[in-house]
């Protein structure tokens, strides 16, 4: 007679659970091979969604400060302090006598144009912005313009002592209903303001050093040196005797880089006046700009001007202005991170305008 066998069922030989195990090792690196990819890809969506916000957040800034330049300002704009007497004023400077761009000179004999171009002007200190493309180019940029939201034009302005550029004199004119806030009021005049008086006799720009409800002080030695009361021609002193006197806060505004410290990356700021500067953006590693300037002798432009001061064009024919701005993913050492260029134009409304179909 023949035995059963007591256990039919065959097992797995051991040539068998190791395929079977190289198999499941190749499917679960696969796996995870696969979910690896699809973080990164993630990740990287992510940044680069967060660094495009903080430089559309920067460039909306920009524009709009930009596109305001030259507005209010005299045809041409104005001539600050010279003659005898008279040293260069200042922009891109805080009252603590810290100057945040290294050219800081008002240009062309001491002129405020609407816009002044900063090439390769645009780093603090000159420090060395180490992710900035080659050529390491940074440039800055100043727009000045009127402010309208502050009613300032609503006072009656007298010269506090005639023929003296140290203070006016303010009172609520009796037109405007109801009365314009106080100049000390929040939002309202502040130290380190600049000032633009205007009357019969001329226009003039004066720092605040100082203010009451009523006054307004204009004492030289201020931070930006506008309220130069010994220069020959073109200070508040000079204007000093005229009449209907007519007053606007102005915004210099300037736009650059500033290189923290370690480890902190570089971060785009924005200054305006005399006051202390604040940050707009971080992570931003190029700034530059050109300059769409009419010419006046072949009645054409001069498309993206890098440098128009250099090349001797007027900032007041400047048209366009071109913003080229680079940012930088937040990822520590900068080992992973991603370089996004945004660029833009804007059109320069209330500068000189041509009309090229007359």
């Amino acid at each position: 007679m023949t035995a059963k066998r007591q256990n039919p069922k065959r097992g797995f030989t051991l040539v068998e659970m190791m395929v079977s195990m190289a198999l499941g090792l190749l499917v679960m690196a696969s796996i995870a091979s696969l979910f690896k990819t699809g973080m990164d890809s993630t990740k990287l969506v992510i940044e680069r969604a967060e660094t495009q916000q903080n430089m559309r957040a920067a460039m909306d800034l920009m524009v709009k400060d930009i596109g305001l330049a030259g507005s209010g300002l005299p045809s041409g704009g104005i001539q600050l302090p010279n003659g005898t007497g008279a040293t260069a004023s200042r922009f891109g400077c805080d009252q603590s006598g810290t100057c945040h761009v290294p050219a800081f000179d008002y240009p062309t004999n001491n002129y405020m144009y609407g816009v002044i171009p900063g090439y390769s002007n645009g780093v603090e200190s000159d420090a060395v912005v180490p992710a900035a493309p080659a050529p390491t180019i940074n440039d800055s940029i100043t727009s000045i313009y009127a402010d309208y939201n502050f009613p300032l034009w609503e006072y009656n302005v007298t010269f506090t002592t005639p023929g003296s550029g140290t203070g006016i004199t303010i009172a609520p004119n009796a037109i405007y209903a109801p009365a314009p806030p106080l100049i000390t009021a929040i939002g309202g005049i502040q130290v380190g303001d600049l000032i633009m008086l205007s009357n019969n006799l001329g226009t003039a720009v004066g720092e605040v050093t100082g203010l009451t409800s009523t006054t307004i002080s204009f004492a030289n030695l201020d931070a930006l040196n506008m309220n130069q009361n010994g220069a020959q021609y073109n200070n508040i002193k000079s204007i000093s005797t005229g009449a209907n006197t007519i007053a606007y806060r102005l915004f210099a505004v300037t736009y650059y880089l500033t290189v923290p410290a370690v480890p902190q990356k570089p971060r785009l700021m924005r200054q305006v006046n005399g006051l202390t500067p604040v940050p707009v953006a971080d992570d931003i590693i190029n700034l530059q700009f050109s300059f769409d300037v009419y010419n006046s002798t072949t009645a054409a432009l001069d498309a993206s001007q890098a440098n128009p001061i250099g090349v001797g064009e007027s900032p007041n024919l400047i048209q366009k202005i071109n913003i080229f701005v680079m940012g930088q993913s937040m990822i520590n050492n900068g080992n992973k991170s991603q370089n996004m260029y945004l660029a833009t134009s804007v059109s320069a409304r209330n500068m000189a305008f041509r009309n090229r179909y007359q």
